[in-house]
């Protein structure tokens, strides 16, 4: 049956003798095969097809590792950085082991208790993996910045607006991206900012979760991360859990000393929810409205709930970005 290799992707494991070797096809560009090593231990091989984004990948792995933070070994890697190994953290992703709780709302002991274990760990590879991180390895930009800003959004506006057939005054929706690309920059860029930071990039390993797929990282924000994984458009969290697993962050974050303002956190993740879901609509327009992948469809009411839930309750957000509210709400 399919299993899940280091990147969350998915290879055949059980294979006939003659097949060991092959190559698999992921998700991305990138090709995992598990391989046998000795006593019944097993490597995951990665291929991949961009040089700089293994490259990213292989050095923020050796540099995470140096500070202990959960994240997989890398062990060999080819002279030109097409090819490497790294140590395999098994089949379960974070996003299965929590199965029960997304699909119906009430999450066990046990599920909030792996989900508290990986918001503390975020807080650790965001605060302590950015000491003496070389920002330059960061692939495709070194940093959260006006272009990348401006990228998602017209992701939005293109992949999903512009897709579903939605009239659009283009003035009112650019004066609104500039409002909230300035608003977005105002805020402190300190920390490696994960990028694709959500329950299928995590895996439980020794009962521990462990990160994958961080090679889009980049100097950023705390607040982008947060806004990724807890309202991620399948997880289907309480929004009492959402609360419960911030303050778990907020301490955390303490403990490593870094400077948080309760009140205002809680404010500045709002604004951040609202960009990372207009971005991940534009993801889903593009997988599902033009590649027409079921998968992605069917998330675009989800991702659609999240936003309209969040300016309903938000006052600030409707007065401050009324236009892209009117054509979402």
């Amino acid at each position: 049956m399919p299993a899940l290799g280091a990147g969350g992707r998915r290879f055949e494991s059980c294979l006939p003798d003659h097949q060991k070797n092959s190559m698999f096809k992921s998700g991305s560009n990138r090709v995992y095969t598990r391989e046998e090593v000795s006593n019944g231990e097993s490597i995951i091989r990665v291929e991949g097809t961009s040089r700089a984004e293994n490259h990213a990948f292989i050095t923020l792995s050796r540099h995470f590792r140096t500070k202990g933070l959960p994240v997989p070994s890398i062990l060999s890697v080819s002279a030109d950085e097409m090819s490497y190994t790294q140590t395999d953290l098994g089949d379960t992703l974070l996003f299965d082991y929590i199965e029960s709780g997304r699909t119906s709302g009430h999450y066990s002991i046990e599920e909030i208790r792996m989900l508290e274990l990986t918001l503390r760990a975020l807080a650790h590879i965001q605060i302590e993996g950015a000491v003496g991180l070389d920002w330059s390895v960061c692939y495709p930009v070194p940093c959260f910045d006006h272009r990348s800003i401006m990228w998602d959004l017209n992701y939005f506006k293109y992949d999903y607006l512009k897709l579903t057939g939605i009239e659009i005054d283009e003035v009112r929706l650019e004066d609104e991206f500039d409002r909230m690309a300035c608003a977005l920059l105002a805020v402190p860029c300190t920390t490696f900012m994960y990028r694709d930071f959500q329950s299928r990039n995590v895996m439980i390993h020794d009962d521990k979760p462990y990160f994958i797929d961080y090679q889009g990282g980049r100097k950023g924000p705390i607040y982008y991360d947060i806004a990724s994984f807890l309202w991620q458009a399948k997880a289907n969290y309480p929004q009492a859990l959402r609360e419960q697993l911030i303050e778990v962050y907020m301490d955390e974050a303490e403990k490593l000393k870094y400077p948080i303002s309760r009140g205002d956190f809680r404010k500045t993740l709002e604004l951040f929810v609202l960009f990372r879901s207009l971005q991940v609509l534009g993801a889903y327009g593009f997988r599902g409205l033009y590649e027409r992948k079921q998968h992605f469809i069917d998330s675009i009411p989800l991702a659609l709930q999240n936003i309209r839930t969040l300016f309903a309750q938000n006052k600030t957000l409707q007065t401050n970005y009324p236009y892209i509210s009117n054509v979402l709400c």
